[in-house]
């Protein structure tokens, strides 16, 4: 969910160390994941509450969205690029690895 290493919580570890103190550091830690906790249990009430008085189904909102994934515009250039209408199979020491095209920037 969030894009957070482990030197980023460090930082914020020494961050917190310096502004709490040793002592009430665990007690404000426990605070914050507590809050987490309840900002996350509202935000999926919420979303329910507006799906429900919406008339929404939610499963069949998300499998539609995930149907559309195919028209992505990669995928797309993908399929209409690829010659071969089927995956090869099994690699045989005969045909050569597939190599990509040259990137010529010059070209777009």
């Amino acid at each position: 969910m969030f894009d957070i290493g482990i030197g980023e919580i460090l930082i914020v570890a020494v961050i917190g160390l310096l502004v709490f103190g040793p002592e009430r550091l665990p007690r404000a830690a426990a605070d914050a994941a507590k809050w987490l906790k309840q900002i996350k249990v509202m935000a999926s009430g919420a979303r329910q509450d507006l799906a429900d008085s919406a008339g929404l189904d939610l499963s069949e909102t998300l499998d539609s969205v995930k149907s559309l994934q195919e028209f992505h515009p990669r995928r797309l250039a993908a399929n209409l690029l690829n010659d071969d209408p089927a995956p090869p199979a099994a690699s045989s020491p005969a045909t050569p690895p597939a190599t990509r095209p040259a990137f010529d920037p010059d070209a777009t």
